[in-house]
This record gives C-alpha cells, structure tokens and sequence, in this order.
C-alpha cells in the first residue's frame, strides 16, 4: 500500500482538502493507498476552516481532518510527500534532507514536460548544495545562486495559493487545482504500477 503525506502550512486548508478528496477519488477507482495530512505550522487537533470542510462534504468525503504539526515521523512514515508549495519543500528537505527522492510539491510531480522536470531536478540539487554550504559554515557558490534565479524565472508555479481567510470562492479556487492535480496524480502513480 503506497503512503502519501500531503504538506501545507497550517493543516486546516489545502492538505486536508487534499487529504480528503485524494481518498475519495482513490476509493472511486477501488485503490489502495493510505492517505494523511500534516502543517508545517499546524497546531494539533485544530478543525480545518470551515469552507474547506464544507468543500469536502459537498463532494461527499466522510469524517472530520484535525491538524498535526508535521514531525520527521510522518516524513519517514510517507513513501511519497506532497507539499501544496515550494517553501513547503524546502521545509521537509531541510527538517529531514534523506527526503530529498520523494518530497515535491504536488504539481511538480504531475508534471508531465520534460525540460520543467530536469530543470525541477537540477534545482533540488542546487537547493541540496548551497544547503549543505551553509550548514557546513561556508557561502554557497554564487554561480550556484545565480542559476537558482535562471531556473525559478522560467518554471511554472509549484505552489497552490492559500484560500485562508478568504471567500468560499477563494477556497473552491484552490480545491479545484488540488482536484485537477489528483487526478493527474492518481493516473500517472496507475501508470507506473505504483497502485
């Protein structure tokens, strides 16, 4: 059974929306894969908003997501972590760098071009060596830096913007992208028999 941790801020919007309607779609096509949700910033036990939990019992997804502050536990317990953001990734790579092979955002790793994949790869790499300069006390090297800037310039978006505080509108906005990006996922994870 694949495990599938999906990461966001606060635990109380996009992952558990994710959480929810991945479970949802999965059961739909009779898959099995385990699914959680966890914030870099989340305290335990809080409900989610309440939009994204009128979201997911609109789409008929059963039972009640409470928040978990994301632990190295939960890392290690996923064969896959999808983060709703870029700075997400950057979060569960730095708490727990052996991560690197199977942390992404959720829509890096739906997608499909292959010249935004390779750049996505060179650019965890790059990540991976001014981190570990810095940790080791050095400055990371500026050409390193300076294609960090060349890469981000001409990738798409990893990230799904945060409804938090906003309109219910705001938050069927970012359900929509999370749904649009699950259903790439379920079939591209069918197609490498990873289900």
């Amino acid at each position: 059974m694949l495990r599938i941790l999906f990461v966001c801020t606060g635990n109380t919007c996009r992952s558990p929306m994710a959480e929810g309607l991945l479970r949802k779609l999965a059961a739909e096509r009779n898959l099995d894969l385990e699914v959680r949700s966890a914030g870099v910033a989340a305290i335990d036990g809080n409900s989610m908003s309440r939009h994204a939990a009128a979201i997911l019992r609109d789409e008929g997804v059963q039972g009640d997501i409470t928040s978990s502050q994301l632990k190295i536990g939960h890392i290690e317990w996923a064969d896959l972590v999808l983060t709703l953001t870029q700075s997400h990734k950057r979060h569960v790579l730095q708490v727990h760098p052996a991560a690197v092979g199977k942390t992404y955002t959720l829509k890096e790793y739906v997608q499909d071009e292959e010249s935004v994949r390779r750049d996505l790869e060179e650019l965890d790499s790059l990540y991976a060596g001014i981190e570990l300069s810095r940790t080791l006390g050095r400055e990371p090297e500026s050409e390193d830096l300076q294609r960090v800037i060349e890469i981000r310039q001409r990738i798409p978006s990893g990230d799904i913007v945060d409804p938090f505080g906003g309109s219910r509108e705001d938050y069927e906005l970012a359900a929509a992208e999370i749904r649009s990006s699950l259903y790439r996922l379920l079939d591209k994870l069918e197609s490498l028999r990873l289900l």
